[in-house]
């Protein structure tokens, strides 16, 4: 256990819309905060700065990691780091989808793979998760039994590649190779939707 204190995950629900390639959709996104009565780690700024700023309550805010960089899960990126002075942190290789909402702002830091960052006495591994996005990343807290997936890995299976900047043989690849690799009891917490496990989905990723 942390000598800091309890160490815990939050979940704020927002809502919002997803644009790309000429299409938009109302959606509602999982934004996951980590850590203790001090210090906090917020998993995708999505939609409603405001709002999770008032979930952080207060406490000293260590970074903003975008999983990835799709607009409903940076839109409120900015604007939170404005909030909090936390720098925002996301793999290079979604910086051109990063620049379409933000033209004007880049990242204040990179993600890479087998990255920690460091909160509240713990650790979270950066895993590299590309096929969603092709900067697509996963968090991984060993202390916590759980790992935070973005979109590309949901209750059911793998995350939508249809658009542009995805690849469906990738992400696979990259859930198998990567995700389902971990111990099978470790909470999946995911981009939209309910929290499922990593054995949960094991059955639901194609061999290849």
């Amino acid at each position: 256990m942390s000598a800091r204190g309890t160490v815990r995950i939050e979940r704020v629900v927002t809502s919002g819309t997803f644009s790309l390639d000429g299409e938009t959709f109302d959606v509602d996104n999982n934004v996951w905060l980590v850590g203790d009565d001090e210090e906090v780690l917020i998993v995708d700024a999505a939609h409603d700065a405001r709002t999770i700023h008032q979930a952080v309550a207060g406490r000293q805010v260590v970074a903003v990691v975008c999983t990835h960089a799709h607009d409903d899960h940076v839109d409120a990126a900015a604007e939170l780091a404005g909030l909090t002075g936390a720098p925002v942190l996301l793999h290079p290789a979604d910086h051109e989808l990063w620049a379409a909402t933000h033209p004007d702002r880049k990242p204040d830091g990179e993600l890479f793979d087998g990255q920690r960052i460091g909160v509240a006495g713990i650790e979270l591994q950066v895993i590299h998760n590309p096929g969603h996005t092709w900067g697509s990343c996963s968090l991984y807290a060993t202390f916590l039994d759980a790992v935070f997936t973005g979109d590309t890995l949901f209750h059911g299976g793998p995350g939508a590649t249809g658009r542009s900047y995805s690849d469906r043989p990738t992400i696979e690849a990259s859930i198998r190779n990567r995700l389902l690799t971990l111990p099978g009891d470790t909470d999946v917490h995911t981009g939209h939707g309910e929290d499922t496990t990593i054995a949960a989905e094991r059955p639901n990723v194609p061999a290849p």
